[in-house]
Protein backbone atom coordinates (compact mmCIF):
# COMPACT_ATOMS: atom_id res chain seq x y z
CA UNK A 1 0.00 0.00 0.00
CA UNK A 2 1.00 3.58 -0.56
CA UNK A 3 1.63 6.19 2.09
CA UNK A 4 1.71 9.97 2.14
CA UNK A 5 -0.03 12.06 -0.49
CA UNK A 6 -0.15 9.22 -3.02
CA UNK A 7 -2.31 7.22 -0.58
CA UNK A 8 -4.89 10.02 -0.66
CA UNK A 9 -5.30 9.35 -4.38
CA UNK A 10 -5.32 5.54 -4.11
CA UNK A 11 -5.71 3.85 -0.75
CA UNK A 12 -6.02 0.25 -1.93
CA UNK A 13 -3.53 -2.59 -2.17
CA UNK A 14 -0.95 -2.25 -4.92
CA UNK A 15 -1.48 -4.50 -7.93
CA UNK A 16 1.17 -6.95 -9.03
CA UNK A 17 3.29 -6.06 -12.04
CA UNK A 18 1.47 -6.39 -15.34
CA UNK A 19 4.73 -6.42 -17.26
CA UNK A 20 4.18 -3.01 -18.85
CA UNK A 21 6.20 0.17 -18.47
CA UNK A 22 5.52 3.74 -19.52
CA UNK A 23 8.25 6.38 -19.70
CA UNK A 24 7.26 9.94 -18.83
CA UNK A 25 9.13 13.15 -19.55
CA UNK A 26 7.63 15.55 -17.01
CA UNK A 27 7.86 19.32 -17.09
CA UNK A 28 5.67 19.39 -14.00
CA UNK A 29 7.77 19.17 -10.85
CA UNK A 30 8.04 15.95 -8.89
CA UNK A 31 6.35 17.32 -5.77
CA UNK A 32 3.25 18.29 -7.79
CA UNK A 33 2.76 15.37 -10.18
CA UNK A 34 4.80 12.63 -8.49
CA UNK A 35 2.04 11.40 -6.15
CA UNK A 36 -0.36 10.90 -9.08
CA UNK A 37 2.22 8.90 -11.03
CA UNK A 38 3.01 6.83 -7.95
CA UNK A 39 -0.68 6.11 -7.38
CA UNK A 40 -1.11 5.06 -11.03
CA UNK A 41 1.78 2.60 -10.81
CA UNK A 42 0.43 1.11 -7.59
CA UNK A 43 -3.17 0.79 -8.75
CA UNK A 44 -2.49 -0.57 -12.24
CA UNK A 45 0.76 -2.51 -11.87
CA UNK A 46 2.29 -0.53 -14.76
CA UNK A 47 5.82 0.63 -14.00
CA UNK A 48 6.42 4.36 -14.48
CA UNK A 49 9.88 5.70 -15.33
CA UNK A 50 10.17 9.49 -15.12
CA UNK A 51 12.65 12.04 -16.42
CA UNK A 52 12.16 15.40 -14.71
CA UNK A 53 13.07 18.77 -16.17
CA UNK A 54 11.70 22.06 -17.47
CA UNK A 55 9.01 21.72 -20.11
CA UNK A 56 11.00 23.71 -22.65
CA UNK A 57 14.21 21.75 -22.09
CA UNK A 58 12.38 18.44 -22.33
CA UNK A 59 10.61 19.52 -25.53
CA UNK A 60 13.97 20.39 -27.05
CA UNK A 61 15.33 17.02 -25.92
CA UNK A 62 12.39 15.22 -27.51
CA UNK A 63 13.02 17.08 -30.74
CA UNK A 64 16.69 16.09 -30.61
CA UNK A 65 15.90 12.45 -29.87
CA UNK A 66 13.21 12.21 -32.54
CA UNK A 67 12.10 8.62 -33.20
CA UNK A 68 14.85 7.38 -30.85
CA UNK A 69 13.23 8.82 -27.73
CA UNK A 70 12.31 6.42 -24.94
CA UNK A 71 9.49 8.75 -23.87
CA UNK A 72 5.89 7.62 -24.22
CA UNK A 73 4.20 10.55 -22.44
CA UNK A 74 5.18 14.21 -22.22
CA UNK A 75 3.68 16.30 -19.41
CA UNK A 76 4.08 20.03 -19.98
CA UNK A 77 3.43 23.08 -17.84
CA UNK A 78 1.41 24.43 -20.81
CA UNK A 79 0.47 23.53 -24.38
CA UNK A 80 3.15 25.83 -25.80
CA UNK A 81 6.09 23.38 -25.67
CA UNK A 82 3.64 20.74 -26.89
CA UNK A 83 2.81 22.95 -29.88
CA UNK A 84 6.53 23.16 -30.61
CA UNK A 85 6.66 19.35 -30.83
CA UNK A 86 3.49 19.16 -32.87
CA UNK A 87 5.01 21.45 -35.48
CA UNK A 88 7.78 18.87 -35.91
CA UNK A 89 5.31 15.95 -36.18
CA UNK A 90 6.64 14.42 -32.97
CA UNK A 91 3.27 13.84 -31.30
CA UNK A 92 0.81 11.01 -31.59
CA UNK A 93 -2.96 11.14 -31.15
CA UNK A 94 -4.63 10.52 -27.81
CA UNK A 95 -7.54 8.08 -27.81
CA UNK A 96 -10.96 9.68 -28.28
CA UNK A 97 -12.33 8.28 -25.01
CA UNK A 98 -9.53 10.03 -23.12
CA UNK A 99 -9.97 13.32 -24.96
CA UNK A 100 -13.69 13.19 -24.17
CA UNK A 101 -12.96 13.41 -20.44
CA UNK A 102 -12.49 17.18 -20.78
CA UNK A 103 -14.33 19.95 -22.59
CA UNK A 104 -13.31 21.03 -26.07
CA UNK A 105 -11.61 24.15 -24.69
CA UNK A 106 -9.19 21.99 -22.71
CA UNK A 107 -7.84 19.80 -25.51
CA UNK A 108 -6.19 20.08 -28.89
CA UNK A 109 -8.42 20.28 -31.92
CA UNK A 110 -6.16 17.71 -33.58
CA UNK A 111 -6.26 15.37 -30.58
CA UNK A 112 -2.55 15.59 -29.79
CA UNK A 113 -2.80 16.99 -26.26
CA UNK A 114 -5.25 17.25 -23.40
CA UNK A 115 -5.25 19.63 -20.41
CA UNK A 116 -5.38 18.13 -16.93
CA UNK A 117 -5.21 21.13 -14.57
CA UNK A 118 -5.37 24.93 -14.73
CA UNK A 119 -3.26 27.70 -13.24
CA UNK A 120 -4.59 31.24 -13.25
CA UNK A 121 -2.38 34.31 -13.39
CA UNK A 122 -3.02 36.79 -10.56
CA UNK A 123 -1.41 39.70 -8.74
CA UNK A 124 -0.36 38.72 -5.22
CA UNK A 125 -0.07 41.68 -2.84
CA UNK A 126 0.90 42.46 0.73
CA UNK A 127 -2.22 43.20 2.76
CA UNK A 128 -0.58 45.91 4.88
CA UNK A 129 1.26 47.77 2.10
CA UNK A 130 -1.41 47.75 -0.60
CA UNK A 131 -4.93 48.93 0.30
CA UNK A 132 -7.70 47.66 -1.92
CA UNK A 133 -8.19 51.05 -3.60
CA UNK A 134 -4.60 50.89 -4.90
CA UNK A 135 -5.06 47.54 -6.66
CA UNK A 136 -5.06 47.74 -10.47
CA UNK A 137 -7.75 46.55 -12.85
CA UNK A 138 -5.30 45.45 -15.55
CA UNK A 139 -1.66 44.53 -16.01
CA UNK A 140 -1.44 47.59 -18.26
CA UNK A 141 -2.07 49.76 -15.17
CA UNK A 142 1.14 48.49 -13.56
CA UNK A 143 3.26 50.77 -15.74
CA UNK A 144 1.80 53.83 -13.96
CA UNK A 145 4.10 55.88 -11.73
CA UNK A 146 2.09 54.93 -8.62
CA UNK A 147 3.44 51.38 -8.97
CA UNK A 148 7.08 52.40 -9.44
CA UNK A 149 9.41 49.93 -7.76
CA UNK A 150 6.51 47.98 -6.22
CA UNK A 151 5.95 45.07 -8.64
CA UNK A 152 7.97 41.86 -8.92
CA UNK A 153 8.08 39.80 -12.12
CA UNK A 154 9.30 36.16 -12.34
CA UNK A 155 10.72 36.88 -15.78
CA UNK A 156 12.67 33.64 -16.30
CA UNK A 157 10.03 31.36 -14.81
CA UNK A 158 8.36 28.99 -17.25
CA UNK A 159 4.86 30.15 -16.38
CA UNK A 160 5.75 33.77 -17.04
CA UNK A 161 7.32 32.80 -20.38
CA UNK A 162 4.11 30.93 -21.24
CA UNK A 163 1.99 33.90 -20.23
CA UNK A 164 4.10 36.45 -22.10
CA UNK A 165 3.98 34.30 -25.23
CA UNK A 166 0.16 34.39 -25.09
CA UNK A 167 0.36 38.15 -24.41
CA UNK A 168 2.35 38.53 -27.64
CA UNK A 169 -0.09 36.32 -29.51
CA UNK A 170 -3.11 38.32 -28.35
CA UNK A 171 -1.74 41.89 -28.60
CA UNK A 172 1.23 41.59 -30.93
CA UNK A 173 4.93 41.61 -30.08
CA UNK A 174 5.21 45.40 -30.29
CA UNK A 175 2.55 46.01 -27.62
CA UNK A 176 3.85 43.24 -25.38
CA UNK A 177 7.44 44.48 -25.69
CA UNK A 178 6.42 48.06 -24.90
CA UNK A 179 4.60 46.84 -21.79
CA UNK A 180 7.61 44.91 -20.53
CA UNK A 181 10.02 47.75 -21.33
CA UNK A 182 7.69 50.16 -19.51
CA UNK A 183 7.66 47.85 -16.49
CA UNK A 184 11.47 47.88 -16.47
CA UNK A 185 11.47 51.68 -16.77
CA UNK A 186 9.05 51.71 -13.83
CA UNK A 187 11.61 49.81 -11.72
CA UNK A 188 9.81 46.47 -11.70
CA UNK A 189 11.82 43.94 -9.71
CA UNK A 190 13.09 40.64 -11.08
CA UNK A 191 12.50 37.43 -9.14
CA UNK A 192 13.41 33.91 -10.33
CA UNK A 193 10.08 32.24 -9.57
CA UNK A 194 6.50 32.56 -8.36
CA UNK A 195 7.02 31.11 -4.90
CA UNK A 196 9.77 33.55 -3.94
CA UNK A 197 7.46 36.43 -4.88
CA UNK A 198 4.58 35.06 -2.81
CA UNK A 199 6.84 34.48 0.19
CA UNK A 200 8.35 37.98 -0.10
CA UNK A 201 4.89 39.56 -0.38
CA UNK A 202 3.78 37.66 2.71
CA UNK A 203 6.76 39.00 4.68
CA UNK A 204 6.24 42.56 3.42
CA UNK A 205 9.51 42.63 1.46
CA UNK A 206 7.68 43.53 -1.75
CA UNK A 207 4.29 45.11 -2.32
CA UNK A 208 3.02 42.92 -5.15
CA UNK A 209 3.96 40.53 -7.95
CA UNK A 210 2.62 38.62 -10.94
CA UNK A 211 2.30 34.90 -10.14
CA UNK A 212 0.28 31.72 -10.58
CA UNK A 213 -2.68 31.65 -8.21
CA UNK A 214 -1.99 28.46 -6.29
CA UNK A 215 1.30 29.44 -4.62
CA UNK A 216 -0.55 31.92 -2.42
CA UNK A 217 -2.94 29.25 -1.15
CA UNK A 218 -0.12 26.80 -0.52
CA UNK A 219 1.88 29.38 1.42
CA UNK A 220 -1.16 30.53 3.42
CA UNK A 221 -1.95 26.92 4.36
CA UNK A 222 1.62 26.50 5.67
CA UNK A 223 2.34 29.86 7.30
CA UNK A 224 -1.16 30.82 8.48
CA UNK A 225 -1.63 34.33 9.86
CA UNK A 226 2.10 35.07 9.59
CA UNK A 227 1.64 35.25 5.84
CA UNK A 228 0.30 38.74 5.13
CA UNK A 229 -0.59 38.42 1.46
CA UNK A 230 -3.57 37.71 -0.77
CA UNK A 231 -4.33 37.21 -4.46
CA UNK A 232 -5.94 39.96 -6.49
CA UNK A 233 -7.87 38.93 -9.58
CA UNK A 234 -7.45 41.38 -12.42
CA UNK A 235 -10.45 42.31 -14.52
CA UNK A 236 -12.41 39.59 -16.27
CA UNK A 237 -10.97 39.20 -19.74
CA UNK A 238 -7.69 40.97 -18.88
CA UNK A 239 -4.58 39.20 -20.19
CA UNK A 240 -3.33 39.26 -16.60
CA UNK A 241 -6.09 36.80 -15.65
CA UNK A 242 -5.11 34.17 -18.21
CA UNK A 243 -5.79 30.55 -17.27
CA UNK A 244 -2.83 28.45 -18.40
CA UNK A 245 -3.47 24.74 -18.62
CA UNK A 246 -1.03 21.91 -18.07
CA UNK A 247 -0.95 19.47 -20.97
CA UNK A 248 -0.32 15.76 -21.54
CA UNK A 249 0.47 14.06 -24.83
CA UNK A 250 1.78 10.83 -26.32
CA UNK A 251 4.93 10.79 -28.42
CA UNK A 252 4.59 9.87 -32.08
CA UNK A 253 6.78 6.76 -31.84
CA UNK A 254 5.62 5.41 -28.49
CA UNK A 255 5.68 1.62 -28.26
CA UNK A 256 3.38 1.72 -25.23
CA UNK A 257 0.34 3.58 -26.50
CA UNK A 258 -2.18 1.65 -24.42
CA UNK A 259 -0.32 2.28 -21.16
CA UNK A 260 0.27 5.90 -22.20
CA UNK A 261 -3.45 6.47 -22.79
CA UNK A 262 -4.28 4.78 -19.51
CA UNK A 263 -1.87 7.08 -17.66
CA UNK A 264 -3.29 10.23 -19.22
CA UNK A 265 -6.82 9.00 -18.50
CA UNK A 266 -5.75 8.42 -14.90
CA UNK A 267 -4.64 12.05 -14.58
CA UNK A 268 -8.19 12.98 -15.57
CA UNK A 269 -9.85 10.58 -13.15
CA UNK A 270 -11.86 11.88 -10.21
CA UNK A 271 -9.31 10.98 -7.47
CA UNK A 272 -6.46 12.73 -9.27
CA UNK A 273 -8.56 15.73 -10.24
CA UNK A 274 -9.66 15.96 -6.61
CA UNK A 275 -5.98 15.87 -5.60
CA UNK A 276 -5.19 18.80 -7.92
CA UNK A 277 -8.09 20.70 -6.39
CA UNK A 278 -7.57 19.97 -2.71
CA UNK A 279 -3.81 19.45 -2.41
CA UNK A 280 -2.13 21.64 -5.02
CA UNK A 281 -4.98 24.22 -5.28
CA UNK A 282 -4.97 24.05 -9.07
CA UNK A 283 -8.20 24.16 -11.02
CA UNK A 284 -9.40 20.66 -12.02
CA UNK A 285 -10.43 20.32 -15.65
CA UNK A 286 -12.21 16.96 -15.76
CA UNK A 287 -14.49 14.48 -14.05
CA UNK A 288 -16.87 17.14 -12.75
CA UNK A 289 -14.65 17.84 -9.73
CA UNK A 290 -15.24 21.27 -8.21
CA UNK A 291 -12.34 23.59 -7.32
CA UNK A 292 -11.26 23.78 -3.68
CA UNK A 293 -13.53 25.95 -1.55
CA UNK A 294 -10.83 28.61 -1.12
CA UNK A 295 -10.56 29.15 -4.88
CA UNK A 296 -12.80 31.77 -6.46
CA UNK A 297 -14.94 30.75 -9.43
CA UNK A 298 -13.05 31.04 -12.68
CA UNK A 299 -13.62 34.33 -14.45
CA UNK A 300 -10.28 34.28 -16.21
CA UNK A 301 -9.58 34.87 -19.86
CA UNK A 302 -11.30 31.87 -21.41
CA UNK A 303 -9.09 29.00 -22.53
CA UNK A 304 -11.02 28.68 -25.76
CA UNK A 305 -10.27 32.25 -26.80
CA UNK A 306 -6.56 31.46 -27.09
CA UNK A 307 -5.15 29.25 -29.84
CA UNK A 308 -2.64 27.36 -27.72
CA UNK A 309 -1.87 25.06 -30.64
CA UNK A 310 -0.31 27.98 -32.49
CA UNK A 311 2.07 29.06 -29.72
CA UNK A 312 4.77 26.44 -30.12
CA UNK A 313 7.11 28.50 -32.25
CA UNK A 314 6.95 31.65 -30.14
CA UNK A 315 9.09 30.80 -27.14
CA UNK A 316 12.47 31.68 -28.64
CA UNK A 317 11.26 35.17 -29.54
CA UNK A 318 9.62 35.56 -26.12
CA UNK A 319 12.87 34.77 -24.34
CA UNK A 320 14.80 37.15 -26.60
CA UNK A 321 12.36 39.98 -25.80
CA UNK A 322 12.59 39.28 -22.05
CA UNK A 323 16.38 39.27 -22.11
CA UNK A 324 16.55 42.44 -24.20
CA UNK A 325 14.22 44.31 -21.83
CA UNK A 326 16.77 44.43 -19.04
CA UNK A 327 14.38 42.98 -16.44
CA UNK A 328 16.99 40.37 -15.47
CA UNK A 329 19.23 43.20 -14.23
CA UNK A 330 16.58 44.75 -12.00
Amino acid sequence: MLDGTAAEIYGGTCAGSNGREVTVYSGRTENLIGPALEAFACETGTEVAVRWGSSTDLALLLAEEGDRTPADVFLSRSPGPVGFLEADALLGSIDDDVLALVGVDSRSQSGTWVGFSGRKRVLVHNLDAVPSEELPESVFDLTDARYRGRVAIPATNGSFVDWFTVFRDQYGSDVASRWLNSMVANDARYSPNNRSIVEAAGRGEIDMGLVNHYYQYQEAATAGDRHRAANHDLADGDIGSLLIITAATITADSDNRQAANELIGYLLSEPVQRYFSAETFEYPLAAGVEPADVLPPLKALEIGSVDFDGLGGGFAETIAIIEASGILDQ
